[in-house]
């Protein structure tokens, strides 16, 4: 039959496309990635709208069991989510690979990501640059190669989406050095603590990368109803409370003037105003506009 890669975009259940909720309706086994990123809500929401269970597939079964994800595909649908787009992370053309070498027909579902949905800001898609990671820094590991990248996209005019980690279902480097895994809780990085990283990085390679006052975006759930994006100084978004996860930060190249309109309206002080109004509204009050 079938293996299908399916995309579920980058909110909730109702992300989907018709053709994936079609392909996952016709599978006996439904697998969720559950690592490279998350949706803004639980399996249970997914399985209650498809009718179908669905096993969540952590980074242990992916990378080291992919062939019990595919076996029995070569004669039923089978169907893997991914949060996004399928092709957003390097594992899973992997599992494509995989599964085409078995002989198993493979067909990809695309959906939107961070990758474009980032346009969500103003900044214009043709004008960024290659993306980075950041990493959460440790007492031992504080790895900076994202520095070079961004220094090379703001060279040449160039936006750089920087995605933030996200730490699902990972041993502790103690446990394993025991020998038995013990699994941290779940932690996502936040816009205040990818600023904190990249200004140390500055402040240790000195190069002129970037700085404080470098025009910065925030992005936060984006795609979904309680979406927040922020605009404005690097430095000033470490002090913007975004809110749950997920996280996504753009470090600004050089700026078209209609991205220059359009960020605007996302500009920290016009949204810290907006969001005093609110806060205002739903207590009686009145907010005086700065």
């Amino acid at each position: 039959m079938v293996f299908n890669i399916i995309g579920l975009g980058l909110s909730d259940e109702r992300d989907i496309t018709v053709k994936g909720l079609e392909a996952v309706k016709r599978s006996e086994r439904v697998y969720l990635e559950a690592y490279t990123s998350l949706l803004l809500v639980p399996k249970e929401k997914l399985e209650e709208f498809y009718g179908k269970e669905v096993i969540v597939a952590d980074r242990e079964m992916v990378e080291m069991e992919a062939d019990k994800i595919l076996e029995g595909a070569a004669e039923r649908d089978v169907s893997f989510l991914v949060v996004g787009d399928p092709f957003g992370a390097t594992t899973h053309t992997d599992l494509e690979l995989r599964a085409r070498s078995q002989g198993i027909p493979v067909r990809v579902v695309h959906n939107a990501s961070i990758m474009n949905a980032v346009g969500a800001t103003g900044l214009q898609l043709y004008r960024f640059g290659e993306a980075v990671s950041i990493v959460f820094f440790t007492d031992t590991w504080r790895p900076d190669s994202f520095y070079d990248r961004i220094a090379a996209n703001r060279k040449a005019g160039l936006h750089t989406l920087c995605l933030l980690d996200i730490k699902v279902k990972e041993p502790s480097l103690e446990s394993l050095a025991r020998g038995k895994k013990v699994y941290e809780p779940p932690r996502f990085m936040s816009v205040a603590t990818a600023v904190a990283q990249l200004l140390e990085v500055e402040e240790r390679r000195g190069e002129g990368a970037y700085g404080p006052e470098t025009l910065a975006v925030g992005v936060a759930r984006v795609g979904s109803e309680s979406q927040r994006i922020v605009a404005g100084p690097l430095a000033a978004l470490a002090d913007v409370d975004f809110g749950p996860p997920l996280h996504s930060l753009v470090i600004a190249g050089d700026t078209h003037p209609i991205e220059q309109e359009y960020l605007e309206q996302f500009l920290v002080d016009k949204v810290g105003t907006a969001a005093a109004a609110a806060e205002a509204a739903g207590s009686g009050g009145v907010a005086v506009p700065q």
